[in-house]
Formats: C-alpha cells, sequence, structure tokens
C-alpha cells in the first residue's frame, strides 16, 4: 500500500482469515497473527494454540497474510519478475499492512475497537510479532514471540551457533549419529571424483537426475539442510509441517547412522535409509530430488530475495563444534550470489538500524519463547531483559511447538510455556481493559 498516495494510490488485496466463533463483545480480545513467508492458510492450520484458548480470551482469531506470499501478491504473477517489483517486499511494509488491516477491522466490525489486539507469530513471524509491537504500541497491548532470531544479525550472535544446535540435535538423539554424519561429507567428496562413483551416488540415494560433478555442492547442500529441518521440526509426535515425519524424527533418523566407521558404500546407503525418512516417509516418493527440502506452501522464492536485502544472517560452521563441512561466513560471497539471482545487494546492518538489535529495553509486554532443540533459538532472546520483556525456554520443544496444538504427547515443559504465556495475554488484556483506553 502507498500510505501516502498524493499521487495515484496503487493498491493490492491481502489475504486474511477471521475466527469468531469464541468472540465476545464484550470483554473480549484479538489475537493477530503476523502472517510470514508462506501461505496463511497454511499458518493457520499450523497455529492450534491460537484455537486453543480462543475461548478462554473469548478472542477473535485474525490471520493476516504476508505481502508477496500466499495469494497477497501486488503484482499478481509479475510480482518477481525483477526487483523493481520486489521493492515493496520489505518487513516494515508488512508491519504498516497489519497497521492498516486493524484500523480496518476496528472501522468495520463493531465491537472491535474497544478491544485489545495481541501480536502471535512464530519464526519470522514472530520477529514480525515482536516488532510490530515495538513499532506499533499503540496498535497491539502486546506480542508473543514464538522462536523469533531477532539476534540473528550482524555479529550479535557467532555465527556458528545455529549449526551446533542442530549438531547437538543430532549428538543426543543416537550414540555416534553426528560423528557419522561429519563423516558422511568426506565419503561423498571421495566418491564424486570418479564417474562410477557420482553413478553409484545417484543410485544409492535415489535421486531424479543424475549427479555431475558441478552438482556435488548441491547434493551436499541439500542433505545439509535436510538435517537442519528435521532439526527444526524434531516434535514429540507425528507431525507433517514441512513433511509428513514421525514422532521424534531425529531418534529415527539417527537409527540409521549408528556407526561412523563402515565402508563407504554402506556409509552412502546409511544416508540414504535416513534421508528416506525425510522424504518418504509416506512411502510414495519413487525417487529424491535434490531441488525440493520442504512444503511448497513457503514462499522460497520471496525468502531468498528477503535474505538478500534486509534479512541478513550470517551462517557459518567449522567441522569441529558442529557436524558439517567448514564454511565461514563471507559477505562478499552472499552479495555477489545475491547480485546475480536478483540484482539487488544485501545491507547487512539494516535490520539493526530498525529495530534496535540488542537494545530493546524500552520496549514493554513482548513474550519471546524459545525451544532448546530449535536451532533458531540461538538468535532468540532467551533470558529475561526487563519484568515485562520476558523469555521462555522450552527443554524438549523444537521450532515454535508451543504454538502447534496441545496433544497427549506434549512434553510438561511446552505445557508450562503455553500457561505462561496465556498468563501473560490474560494480564495484557485486563490492563486494557483497567485502564480505560478503549476509544
Amino acid at each position: 500500500i502507498d500510505h501516502f498516495g498524493f499521487n495515484s494510490v496503487k493498491t493490492f488485496n491481502q489475504r486474511y482469515l477471521i475466527a469468531n466463533e469464541y468472540w465476545k463483545k464484550d470483554g473480549g480480545s484479538i489475537l493477530f497473527y503476523t502472517g510470514n513467508e508462506g501461505d496463511i492458510v497454511w499458518f493457520c492450520n499450523n497455529t492450534g494454540f491460537m484455537w486453543d484458548v480462543a475461548q478462554e480470551l473469548k478472542a477473535m482469531l485474525v490471520f493476516a497474510e504476508h505481502r508477496y506470499y500466499g495469494e497477497s501478491l501486488p503484482f499478481g504473477k509479475n510480482s518477481f519478475k525483477d526487483s523493481r517489483h520486489l521493492n515493496y517486499l520489505t518487513s516494515e511494509q508488512a508491519l504498516a499492512d497489519f497497521a492498516e488491516l486493524i484500523r480496518h477491522l476496528q472501522e468495520t466490525i463493531p465491537g472491535v475497537k474497544n478491544q485489545p489486539v495481541i501480536a502471535i507469530g512464530g519464526s519470522y513471524g514472530g520477529m514480525l510479532a515482536a516488532w510490530f509491537r515495538m513499532k506499533y504500541p499503540h496498535m497491539v497491548v502486546g506480542a508473543l514471540a514464538a522462536s523469533a532470531p531477532i539476534w540473528q544479525f550482524e555479529d550479535l550472535v557467532p555465527c556458528g551457533v545455529f549449526m551446533k544446535i542442530v549438531t547437538s540435535d543430532f549428538k543426543r538423539s543416537g550414540p555416534y549419529c553426528s560423528e557419522t554424519i561429519r563423516k558422511s561429507w568426506n565419503v561423498i567428496n571421495q566418491l564424486s571424483t570418479t564417474s562410477r562413483g557420482l553413478q553409484y551416488l545417484t543410485e544409492v540415494l535415489h535421486l531424479c537426475t543424475p549427479l555431475t560433478p558441478r552438482d556435488v555442492q548441491h547434493l551436499k547442500d541439500w542433505i545439509a539442510e535436510t538435517w537442519v529441518n528435521l532439526a527444526m521440526v524434531d516434535y514429540p509426535y507425528p507431525s507433517s509441517f514441512l513433511q509428513p515425519l514421525p514422532a521424534w524424527p531425529i531418534k529415527v533418523v539417527c537409527q540409521y547412522l549408528k556407526n561412523p566407521n563402515v565402508s563407504d558404500s554402506l556409509m552412502i546407503q546409511n544416508i540414504f535409509q535416513a534421508l528416506n525418512i525425510y522424504y518418504n516417509y509416506s512411502g510414495e516418493a519413487q525417487c529424491l530430488n535434490v531441488s525440493t527440502t520442504t512444503t511448497s506452501n513457503l514462499g522460497s522464492l520471496g525468502w531468498s530475495y528477503q535474505a538478500c536485502t534486509e534479512i541478513v544472517m550470517p551462517f557459518c560452521t567449522n567441522g569441529i563444534d558442529d557436524m558439517f563441512e567448514p564454511h565461514a561466513w563471507n559477505l562478499k560471497e552472499f552479495s555477489d550470489e545475491c547480485f546475480k539471482q536478483w540484482g539487488v545487494r544485501p545491507s547487512p546492518s539494516w535490520i539493526t538500524t530498525m529495530y534496535g538489535g540488542k537494545n530493546i529495553n524500552s520496549h514493554t509486554n513482548i513474550v519471546f519463547s524459545n525451544g532448546e532443540l530449535d536451532p533458531w533459538s540461538g538468535g532468540g532472546v532467551t533470558e529475561d531483559l526487563t519484568d515485562t520483556l520476558v523469555a521462555f525456554t522450552i527443554s524438549e520443544g523444537a521450532h515454535h511447538l508451543d504454538l502447534r496444538a496441545s496433544n497427549a504427547l506434549d512434553p510438561i515443559s511446552v505445557q508450562l510455556a503455553r500457561t505462561l504465556e496465556t498468563k501473560h495475554v490474560k494480564n495484557w488484556i485486563r490492563d486494557f481493559y483497567r485502564s480505560g483506553l478503549q476509544h
């Protein structure tokens, strides 16, 4: 939206979902999900927590889709054509959209105007929820930011912390599991030096397209990303957030990675069995496609543009504290890749300029939650900053487990986190009504 629009106002349709089954005009609240990089219906279906607390909070649920994702495409199918069309894809613009939407709801739905709005989000959506409370404190009384790595920027945290946590997840899920993965890279490198080896890798890994020497790095990146995704969705029950998976999927995967000292051919067979849990748990895949790692509900195009402009998160590995091949963070290399793909260059310090980095203590009413199993927790707020900027750690939690629907297999740690989160939200609602801030 061109908010000033003195010339011609160009607008686009933003999709949002509303559920008001439990909403009460008297003493109710609005839970506002700050949509992230994907289809909002999918996030709505994976955010059971909001549905679970709706009745208790007499809440209307609103799920707002982020511009450039799902069906909220400012330029339709041309939205990703070039960087000129993508200029409007920024977190600041997305927050402004959310503010506009709240105003729209206040003006069009009788009763909304006099009720407190709480921002809720997970992952990038959690970052947006926190930032929304910071930038629009008059719009939302508080924010629940689940698994929100707002410090994964510049040098606020060490660049190796993410992969270190991924590694410790595998380490705790089976003896020698991370050690086996660490050894596998060299085996792949060795086999890739001959055409027979490449053919062997193609066959044993059941790849959809034959490996050539220039695909080898891509293959390794794809495998590494698979381990990362497993760490993110290491949930205590079967789920299909990124892919259909069993309960505690890393434990299942690690059953195939018990012995780092097997022959090269057996090593590759074991790696295949492990990958197959992630890509083919349902047993329907004919072959493994190295160009896909997650659900199509995530907008990877838009996200790669955001990562190339303002969401610049430094990652690195050293192969000692983690189970990956050593790779230093190289801004120039990253910048050149971005320029090649989008014709843009990243602004690595913009996010901290815009949202304050670690200097956020002047804000109030934000709950940060992080799972210890979640690699993103390394860039999250994991200790209380003030009385009203509080952090909860979920010891057996992976990526925003607390925002998922409650489940009989939930660990105590996540049940407790949800109880405390709800308590904070109730306090914000109570304070709003006590202060008589209604319009």
